[in-house]
């Protein structure tokens, strides 16, 4: 499933403010002067400004992007970057593009604003892909009919055979698009087995439960709590909650970035 932030504008709209920003003149940041010899915007100014379309201003820095000061707000209890332009009358929401990378910016740093506690999340009911004694831990929200679920899946098994540390902590979490999944979760969680996830995964029929559980309900809470929406969905270890299909190598640099970080990160 799609992942969307209620919050943000489409990409058009973005793309349309974005028009508005007038070029550097010859003797502004187009001299060779850091645009914030010139420019500068503090959190104060920027609840002044804003003060009208958001509910608090977090954090105020240059953008990536030449003429854009990113801006980390709270709206509508969640965090959100948005950017303004030098001239301070231009806002700008949605999604931004690095077109040499095709990373989603925006999207990245919501993610990276919006972390967790992963140490929150129960691990008694998940299956392991990898060793359940390893010492970095992810944990992927599952649904057993997901055909994203079953796509991610080899990726993991990659994951793993390159880096034994890593282990994937999987909890079911099927959703009520999928009629058949919730039944086929609890078999899978009462035998906590991950060979009925992949025989699931694969098509297969699977026994049914062998036992009585509210395991998935106690899931399905606990995803309305940290905000997950869809399936797959990752929990890395420094707290960011990344929806969707992940290749080895993307689930990889994830991992690197939260490593480089030391886990600082999940502490602000």
């Amino acid at each position: 499933m799609r992942y969307r932030h209620a919050a943000l504008l489409p990409l058009a709209a973005a793309l349309a403010l974005a028009v508005a920003v007038p070029a550097p003149a010859a003797d502004g940041c187009s001299s060779g002067k850091p645009c914030t010899s010139c420019h500068q915007l503090t959190i104060k100014e920027a609840k002044g400004l804003l003060g009208r379309v958001v509910d608090d201003v977090i954090a105020v820095r240059a953008a990536r992007i030449p003429g854009l000061w990113a801006i980390d707000v709270k709206k509508r209890g969640q965090k959100v970057p948005i950017y303004l332009d030098f001239s301070k009358r231009y806002l700008v929401t949605g999604d931004v593009l690095d077109l040499g990378t095709l990373t989603n910016l925006t999207r990245d740093r919501y993610i990276s604003l919006n972390r967790i506690d992963p140490s929150t999340i129960p691990l008694d009911d998940a299956v392991v892909v990898g060793d359940p004694g390893a010492e970095v831990r992810i944990v992927v929200f599952d649904d057993p009919e997901c055909p994203f679920c079953k796509k991610l899946h080899p990726e993991l098994k990659k994951v793993v055979s390159r880096r034994p540390d890593v282990a994937f902590f999987i909890k079911m979490l099927p959703l009520k698009i999928h009629p058949n999944a919730r039944k086929k979760a609890e078999a899978i969680i009462c035998a906590k087995s991950a060979q009925l996830l992949e025989d699931s995964l694969a098509g297969k029929e699977i026994p049914d439960p062998t036992c009585e559980t509210d395991q998935v309900e106690k899931n399905e809470t606990l995803a309305r709590k940290i905000g997950v929406r869809s399936t797959p969905t990752l929990v890395f270890p420094d707290g960011r909650v990344v929806p969707g299909y992940k290749n080895a190598a993307r689930i990889l640099q994830f991992l690197g970035e939260d490593q480089a970080e030391g886990g600082r990160a999940a502490k602000r």
